[in-house]
């Protein structure tokens, strides 16, 4: 198990070195769900993310000899970060194999903190497999980005934190990937409040701790694509793992469309940006997985490094799963005024078109008929329906997926 004392020293170490982030009240959400909610805002963190306060825990806790060759990582982005500002930091030469995937921004980011950056295989797991195999070429030291005590020390100041601005904390929602982060925030809590409920969040895409937990043993997990690539693990940790049976009292899972939804809920209503990763913490509350929290609640969004282009695709299927977007296929008669007659149809409805393409000439269109594709902004899913009942009853309307 990790000592606790650990992370009162990883706390003495990041004084003033790492940013103590802010513990956000959300009345919104609170309102919404019937319960306190608060979020620890990491994603407010230097670097962007909780990793850097693992990171640099480890490298201070090093005796500078073993520093000499430079340190060396793996990292789907975030912990990349952490390790090279940590490195530029104490003027250390850092590597950082990340995945061929691994976002742009997260990329640029690592190198503008001084990194050399090296991209190998499809996935973490075999961006870490990379990563090894140079570790024994260059004898740099690796920095594991979870399956370390003294990393898992760092993140575990986060549970101090909390513990200190909210002493009558009840459940704390934490993202899992490889474990890291919640195996030190588990044990900063239970050590002094063991009644604290710490609930683990993953992806259905990258169920590892969850199969784990559940067969007793540590378990491979197939991967598929995430917008929670940040905690995307094929096999978490062995000694994460058994800090995580021990003191976590349950692992969900949430699926894409309510990561999606999730970020835009925390865009529109807390005006915080955070990626993937750190948003499933807040899914798995609105999706009902987490079951009905006791007391104060605190969601930890671990991240904010989401990629700007994927900005753009996460809003739209956020918006799709809460029912604010709507996608039709109308067939018109190809006369003068039937365009027209339709957006006034539809502004009967209060919907909004947001684009329009109108299709006149296709092989597959009937003589005497045009084809018009309609974007639209809606309210919810009662609103939808009530648009899509509206215009069936003068229109052949397909909706479009």
């Amino acid at each position: 198990m990790l000592p606790y004392a650990l992370i009162h020293e990883a706390a003495d170490r990041l004084k003033k070195r790492v940013r103590r982030t802010e513990m956000i009240p959300s009345h919104h959400f609170s309102e919404r769900l019937g319960i306190p909610v608060h979020f620890k805002c990491e994603n407010l963190q230097r670097t962007g993310a909780f990793k850097i306060r693992g990171a640099l825990n480890f490298m201070l806790s090093q005796p500078r000899e073993a520093l000499a060759r430079g340190v060396i990582t793996a990292s789907a982005g975030n912990h990349a970060q952490g390790v090279a500002f940590s490195a530029d930091l104490l003027g250390v030469r850092a590597t950082v194999f990340m995945p061929e995937s691994t976002p742009p921004q997260k990329v640029q980011a690592t190198k503008e903190y001084g990194a050399d950056v090296v991209l190998a295989g499809k996935n973490f797991d075999e961006a870490y497999a990379a990563a090894v195999q140079s570790q024994k070429e260059t004898g740099a030291l690796f920095v594991h980005p979870f399956d370390d005590h003294l990393v898992m020390a760092g993140q575990g100041t986060i549970g101090l934190e909390i513990l200190e601005e909210l002493p009558d904390v009840g459940t704390i929602l934490v993202p899992i990937g490889g474990g890291g982060l919640i195996a030190g925030i588990a044990t900063a809590v239970k050590e002094t409040h063991p009644h604290v409920r710490i609930v683990g969040v993953e992806s259905k895409a990258a169920p590892s701790m969850h199969y784990s937990v559940k067969k007793g043993k540590i378990l491979e997990a197939p991967l598929t694509v995430t917008l929670a690539d940040g905690i995307a693990v094929k096999k978490v940790g062995k000694n994460t793992f058994p800090i995580v049976r021990e003191l976590v009292d349950e692992v969900v899972l949430v699926d894409e469309e309510e990561i999606a939804l999730a970020i835009v809920a925390l865009l529109e209503r807390t005006k915080l940006l955070v990626e993937g990763a750190g948003a499933v913490t807040l899914a798995a509350l609105l999706n009902g997985t987490a079951g009905k929290p006791a007391g104060k609640t605190v969601c930890v969004l671990s991240g904010g490094n989401i990629d700007v282009k994927t900005i753009a695709t996460v809003v739209e299927r956020g918006l799709l799963a809460a029912g604010r977007y709507l996608k039709l296929k109308v067939l018109l008669d190809d006369i003068p005024g039937s365009l027209a007659k339709l957006a006034a149809d539809i502004a009967a409805t209060r919907a909004n078109i947001s684009l329009i393409t109108h299709e006149r000439r296709s092989k597959d269109l009937p003589l005497g008929k045009t084809e018009v594709l309609l974007e639209l902004e809606t309210r919810g899913y009662e609103h939808i329906e009530e648009v899509i009942d509206h215009l069936r009853g003068g229109y052949e309307v397909d909706v479009v997926k």
